[in-house]
C-alpha cells in the first residue's frame, strides 16, 4: 500500500493516512505506482475475514452454490419421454432414430466460473492520490480471485489482446495465484498490444457459461466503446459486476489553478478556479460517469465507482445486494 505521501501525490491533495499505526515495511518509490505480487497475495485476508462466506458441500474450500440466471447445466443422458417432462428438452435426434420420444437429462455444474475481465487502457496508468488507478484495479481483481477461491469457484482472467491467451480456469489458491501473476504483469505498465474492452468482452463471451460471475475492471472511458447491445446478454445469463476506476482529480478537482508539466517540459497551468473551465471538466468526467452507471444498472449489472483513495475491498458490498435481473430470473 502506498504511504500517506505517495510519490504519486501532487501538491494539492494532503492525503489522509490510509492505515494508522507503524508501517510494517519500509516504503519504496514504486509503492502505489505498480502492483506487486506480495501486495496482492496479502489481500487474501480481507476476503477470508469477511462475514457471510458461502460454504460448499466440502466447507469453505468446496464447490459453492451459485445464483444461476441461465440453465447452468451440463447434458448427462437421454431417456424415454415421460408425462410431465419439459417439452423444450426433447432429444429430437434420438427421437428420430428410435421412433420413440426421448428427453434430455441435465446435471448442475459442480463449480461456477468467476471470470475477471481486465481493461488495460492507457488512461488507467495514472494517479494523484495514494495509488495509481491501475494499482487499484489490480487490487480489486485480486480480491475477486481470492473470493472465487474461497467460494470453491474456478477462476480465470483475460484482457483485450488478440495475442495473449486468457488465464485458463483453475480452482483454489493455484487458480487465484495465476490470476494475480497476470494482474501484476498487466498493470505494471500499459501493454503495447491493448486492443480495447470490446475485444476483451468478445473473448469473454466464448469462455463464459450460464451462471458464471463476470467481474469487469474498467476505466469509465472504455465503457463507451462497447456496443450497447452487448450488455443485456451478459447481465441476463451471468452475474455481472462492473467496477469503474477513477482518480480524485477527475471527480473532485481543486478550486485553484493547477500546474502541469507538459511532454516538452513546459509548465502549464489549468485554471480550475474558473467556472466555465469547471463546467467543461464536469461535462468530460462527472456527467459521462453518471450516465455510464445509470446505463449499466438499467441492464442489470451491479456497478461501483472505486477511487484511488477508497478501500480496495469496498466493492465486495455489492455481493449482498439483490438486483432486477436476479429477481426476474427467480420469478421465471
Amino acid at each position: 500500500m502506498a504511504s500517506a505521501w505517495s510519490p504519486t501525490c501532487c501538491a494539492w491533495c494532503r492525503c489522509p493516512e490510509q492505515a494508522p499505526g507503524p508501517p510494517t515495511r519500509k516504503a519504496t518509490v514504486t509503492d502505489g505506482i505498480v502492483p506487486t505480487l506480495p501486495e496482492l497475495v496479502g489481500l487474501r485476508a480481507l476476503v477470508q475475514g469477511r462475514r457471510g462466506a458461502k460454504l460448499g458441500r466440502h466447507g469453505a474450500h468446496g464447490p459453492a452454490a451459485s445464483n444461476l440466471r441461465g440453465r447452468g447445466m451440463e447434458y448427462a443422458e437421454s431417456r424415454e419421454y415421460a408425462q410431465g417432462d419439459d417439452a423444450r428438452h426433447i432429444d429430437w435426434r434420438l427421437t428420430a432414430r428410435s421412433g420413440r420420444t426421448h428427453t434430455k437429462l441435465f446435471q448442475a455444474e459442480r463449480e461456477r466460473l468467476t471470470l475477471v475481465v481486465a481493461d488495460t487502457a492507457p488512461s488507467l496508468y495514472f494517479g494523484t492520490r495514494v495509488r495509481f488507478k491501475s494499482v487499484q484495479t489490480a487490487r480489486a481483481g485480486a480480491l475477486a480471485a481470492w473470493l472465487a477461491a474461497r467460494d470453491g469457484d474456478r477462476i480465470a482472467a483475460l484482457r483485450g489482446s488478440r495475442l495473449e491467451a486468457p488465464v485458463p480456469p483453475a480452482s483454489g489458491a493455484r487458480g487465484a495465484l495465476r490470476v494475480l501473476d497476470a494482474l501484476v504483469r498487466w498493470y505494471a505498465q500499459p501493454p503495447e498490444d491493448d486492443d480495447g474492452l470490446p475485444v476483451a468482452l468478445e473473448h469473454a463471451r466464448r469462455l463464459l457459461r450460464p451462471g458464471s460471475r463476470l467481474v469487469l475492471l474498467a476505466d469509465p472511458s472504455s465503457i463507451a466503446a462497447v456496443p450497447a447491445e452487448r450488455w443485456p446478454a451478459l447481465a441476463m445469463h451471468h452475474e455481472l459486476i462492473v467496477l469503474l476506476f477513477v482518480d480524485p482529480l477527475e471527480t473532485s478537482p481543486p478550486v485553484r489553478r493547477l500546474p502541469f508539466i507538459g511532454t516538452d517540459g513546459d509548465r502549464i497551468e489549468l485554471g480550475l478556479d474558473s467556472a466555465p473551465v469547471r463546467q467543461r471538466w464536469r461535462q468530460n468526467f462527472d456527467i459521462p460517469l453518471e450516465a455510464i452507471q445509470a446505463m449499466l444498472r438499467r441492464q442489470g449489472a451491479r456497478v461501483m465507482v472505486l477511487s484511488t483513495v477508497d478501500p480496495s475491498d469496498a466493492w465486495l458490498s455489492l455481493l449482498g445486494r439483490p438486483h432486477a435481473v436476479q429477481a426476474a430470473g427467480a420469478a421465471g
